[in-house]
């Protein structure tokens, strides 16, 4: 996160507290639009993070993906809650440890300038940043159900049943992306979608009437807290190029609203804030954070060591962690209080490592401009290149093995 966007955000939430205080708004969270809201902005969320994924990128990695968005997320879950419920045995630690596992696709698209990233981990970050959000979406209806009866809310008429919910969920879902699918499949089989695409004035109402019904169709999907299928969609329906730049304001003004929002419930829980539960709010965000350098490592073994550090040190929290919190509020009172210092926690040390990063990128920049200036003045023979070529794997060796303030190794 840059400095400015992280100012931006701290201001928006700073007047979502105070405005909540001024007009006495403590039961938002409560009321029947807020659901909606919040659902609302989560799609926008996962819509933004697959409509930049190229396809072919995707497929030319395809295990490594696989196993990041499943395995690696899974064992991120299980890592996070899993010191969360040791520290504090209580069924609501395992979705709080959901919550917060996710990577921001805003903070992994603006790590794709670096200098040293291979194509092959920008696709693998991209498309993990952008697929384990349905992912911890799911998870999280699933284990709040799970929690809600361990702590007895659930009825015994509906024991048994979260894992029949989350099968029938994931089943709408499928179908709900399969309906788009086969509409946009249709419009460019018929050349309808080739028409669309054309600078005309005709062309350009027709393109207004689609975004139309596509958000008469996305607003079915919240209803249904389809997230997973929303998310799917954007895999291969993505905006006309003349709408891109609408498309990423947009992202933008939902990351805005939901933090504004966590200003005002933050407001209505103050009772909350407690110096118990800011403490397991660090002690979450430094688990989350860990248990990205330990799933990163683990996927990035073959890598160069460059991009094995972009891979373990990728971990931040934006907009999908900031809504979970808000869905997560009115059935487990107090997660706002917790989950927003633990936001706060992992961008404080991705920042850190950033930093950290680029210190590295630095130093194997130059030692390789060092050593290509040796090349220069220096005849080549077969073993002064034998030479060259160790030192330049010695340094990079070498580079990432001082740890950064605040990181873990």
């Amino acid at each position: 996160m840059t400095a400015g966007r992280g100012t931006l955000l701290l201001v928006v939430l700073a007047v979502g507290w105070l405005g909540a205080n001024l007009l006495n708004a403590d039961d938002v969270h409560l009321s029947s639009g807020y659901h909606f809201l919040v659902l609302a902005l989560l799609a926008v969320g996962l819509y933004g993070s697959t409509r930049e994924i190229e396809l072919q990128e995707l497929r030319g990695n395809f295990r490594t993906v696989l196993l990041a968005i499943s395995v690696g997320v899974l064992a991120k879950v299980a890592l996070i809650s899993g010191v969360m419920y040791l520290f504090y045995r209580e069924p609501a630690s395992l979705v709080l440890g959901v919550a917060v596992a996710q990577i921001d696709p805003l903070a992994v698209a603006a790590a794709q300038g670096r200098k040293r990233m291979s194509a092959s981990t920008r696709a693998v970050l991209n498309s993990w940043a952008a697929f384990d959000d349905p992912v911890t979406v799911l998870l999280t209806i699933y284990l709040s159900m799970f929690a809600l009866q361990a702590q007895g809310v659930g009825t015994p008429a509906t024991a048994g049943s979260p894992t029949v919910t989350f099968l029938l969920n994931l089943l709408l879902n499928l179908a709900f992306a399969a309906v788009a699918f086969a509409g946009w499949l249709a419009a460019r089989r018929t050349g309808l979608a080739g028409w669309l695409a054309s600078a005309t004035v005709a062309a350009r109402i027709g393109q207004v009437a689609v975004a139309v019904v596509v958000l008469g169709y996305a607003a079915l999907g919240v209803a249904g807290s389809l997230m997973l299928g929303i998310a799917m969609v954007g895999l291969f329906f993505r905006p006309y190029a003349r709408w891109k730049r609408t498309a990423e304001n947009v992202l933008l003004y939902a990351l805005l609203v939901a933090t504004g929002a966590l200003g005002v419930v933050l407001a209505g829980t103050a009772d909350m804030v407690t110096a118990v539960t800011v403490l397991k709010g660090v002690l979450l965000g430094c688990a989350a954070y860990g248990a990205q350098m330990v799933a990163g490592r683990l996927l990035s073994r073959k890598r160069d060591r460059l991009d094995r550090l972009y891979l373990t040190l990728s971990q931040q929290n934006g907009l999908t962690a900031i809504v979970l919190a808000l869905a997560l509020e009115p059935d487990f009172p107090g997660a706002v209080a917790v989950i927003a210092p633990a936001i706060v926690v992992t961008n404080v040390l991705y920042a850190l490592g950033s930093r950290y990063v680029g210190t590295v990128e630095t130093r194997v920049v130059d030692e390789e401009e060092r050593v290509a200036r040796l090349k220069a003045k220096i005849p080549a023979t077969p073993c002064l290149d034998g030479i060259i070529e160790s030192r330049v794997r010695s340094a990079r060796a070498a580079a990432p093995s001082r740890r950064a303030p605040g990181t873990a190794s």
